[in-house]
């Protein structure tokens, strides 16, 4: 039963027993001092009276004991207290529930084919996002009222139920479900699966880990794909340290066996640092096709010629593995190419853990930096505290990396960092994505929310037919054939121009085309390669497909 009945039930009670004192009360007090007894009947009506302000009929004329006037006049201010307590009790929540927005128990609709989604957190509005961007439907199982509600106010489908229960998931209609993503807790995510397990087997269950080493139990628990972001959040962010290539972006999309897709970022002191990105020659120099880029933390598609270069600008490049190392020994300044330098790591959680055992891995020198004392620590103190960061030697190192779990922190730590070393390259964690910008305007070059990065890869383990490339923005690489384009080129059709992406390779038959250029003409049973935002993909599609 919700609160507000039991405490209309409560006060009801309440008011009964009220009502029955007073006409018992002033039945005595009208025989005894009055010696005009009245009926048990005619004593309820005098309370009934009182209590609703409606008067007391003719009884006034005949109180005169001091006695019965004291006693009208306490139960004046007892029916006053009553009448004004019914309204925060009992008229208001009636009120509201009748004129308030009411979130559904169940799926009015017969949805098959969605993505139950468990539940509603910091981190599952970009997983929102991602679905909404792809045309997906999904419906959100959410046990807490207030939170429910703003979703469904917010034109999310949701349903309020407990998603740790057959009832609740069933309530989203699991069994016609394509998938289900839980993203609570360790805990509480393996009782979902389990959960799920018992109504579907044959259900897709996605789970997220914040500790890796619980991947096990939830494997135990039927849990189909297990992810851990803050370890990858961690690695990604390891590897702008070591080679500024995310390697791993190698392996996501597979074209052929020489063409790469990579993130390469322009370090501090680097050459190409103040240029435009056609004054950079970058293509000329290197054979590499600039995909993207993102400028001060917003990805830009396919860059205008006049954009210009920056320390902490960030290059989405495609290319064959030669030219993205030329490019990355272009972006990278002198220091940077004949020593690694030392980096220090501020917060030792899952997420500096990491980077700290990647970069020792590569034998590259790590100070760590913890407010709590432990083996790994090599300096205790606040990372908002100058001090704190010089005793860690920052004025001397090359990078810092702030893996802090609070953004605020994180933010100030960036502005006492890049105030302490001017010339020191900082990468970052935050959890939210808005707080992406205000990092880069406290001097960031780098930063990574586990927000989004957390939607990107739940989002990649549902989507089977889509490869994402960025963890970072909605950035993807589709195989897709272009009947409108056959007998045009890709320069005379305006592809970059016109949809934002990038043809990036072209499949004909056995063979592989990956010298794409603006004279390329597509030939009839042509595949193309495309990488772009999901909305460039979507435009491509739309023009072109």
């Amino acid at each position: 039963m919700d609160t507000w009945k039991r405490r209309v039930v409560s006060y009801t009670v309440f008011l009964g027993v009220v009502l029955t004192f007073t006409a018992v009360a002033y039945r005595w007090g009208m025989r005894v001092y009055e010696s005009d007894p009245r009926t048990l009947i005619e004593s309820f009506q005098f309370a009934i009276e009182m209590f609703t302000t409606t008067g007391f009929g003719g009884d006034a004329s005949s109180w005169q004991s001091q006695q019965m006037h004291a006693f009208v006049a306490v139960m004046d201010l007892v029916g006053m207290m009553l009448l004004i307590g019914a309204l925060p009790v009992v008229a208001t929540p009636v009120l509201e529930s009748a004129f308030s927005t009411t979130v559904p128990r169940s799926l009015d609709e017969e949805l098959s084919g969605h993505v139950v989604v468990c539940s509603d957190t910091t981190r599952s509005d970009a997983l929102l996002d991602e679905f909404e961007s792809e045309d997906v439907r999904y419906a959100v199982v959410e046990p807490d009222p207030d939170r429910a509600l703003a979703l469904y106010e917010a034109g999310h489908r949701v349903v309020r139920a407990d998603p740790e229960t057959t009832a609740g998931l069933e309530s989203a209609r699991l069994g016609a479900a394509r998938a289900l993503v839980t993203d609570v807790s360790d805990r509480v995510d393996a009782s979902i699966v389990l959960a799920a397990k018992e109504l579907s087997t044959d259900v897709r269950a996605i789970s997220v880990v914040e500790d890796p080493t619980r991947e096990r139990y939830h494997r135990l628990a039927g849990a189909d794909e297990v992810l851990s972001p803050r370890s990858l959040l961690g690695e990604r962010l390891a590897s702008k340290v070591t080679t500024a290539v995310r390697t791993d972006l190698d392996e996501a999309v597979e074209i052929g066996d020489s063409l790469r897709i990579a993130e390469v970022s322009i370090h501090h002191g680097s050459g190409l640092a103040g240029s435009t990105l056609a004054g950079s020659r970058i293509g000329e120099r290197t054979g590499v096709d600039v995909i993207g880029a993102w400028f001060d933390g917003s990805f830009e598609a396919a860059p205008p010629p006049d954009a210009t270069l920056s320390a902490g600008t960030v290059l989405l490049v495609s290319g064959t593995e030669p030219q993205v190392e030329a490019l990355v020994d272009l972006t990278n300044s002198a220091a940077r190419r004949f020593a690694a330098g030392e980096t220090v790591v501020v917060g030792h959680g899952q997420v500096g853990t990491t980077v700290a055992d990647a970069l020792e891995a590569a034998d590259i020198p790590v100070t760590v930096v913890d407010r709590e004392d432990g083996e790994e620590i090599d300096v205790v103190g606040d990372a908002t505290d100058p001090e704190t960061l010089l005793d860690a030697g920052i004025a001397d190192a090359s990078t810092v990396v702030l893996a802090l779990p609070d953004d605020t922190t994180t933010e100030f730590a960036t502005l006492v960092a890049r105030d302490s070393a001017p010339n020191v390259e900082i990468l970052a964690r935050v959890e939210d994505p808005e707080s992406v910008p205000k990092m880069h305007r406290a001097g960031a070059d780098y930063v990574l929310s586990l927000s989004t990065v957390t939607g990107r890869m739940s989002a990649s383990a549902v989507f089977t037919d889509r490869d994402v490339i960025s963890l970072d923005t909605h950035v993807e690489v589709v195989r897709s054939e272009a009947p409108k384009l056959v007998g045009r080129t890709v320069g005379g059709a305006a592809v970059r121009r016109t949809t934002g992406c990038s043809v990036i390779a072209v499949e004909r038959g056995d063979e592989l085309v990956t010298d794409v250029g603006p004279e390329t003409r597509i030939e009839r049973g042509d595949e193309l390669v495309v990488a772009g935002t999901d909305e460039g993909v979507r435009a491509f599609e739309r023009a072109f497909a």
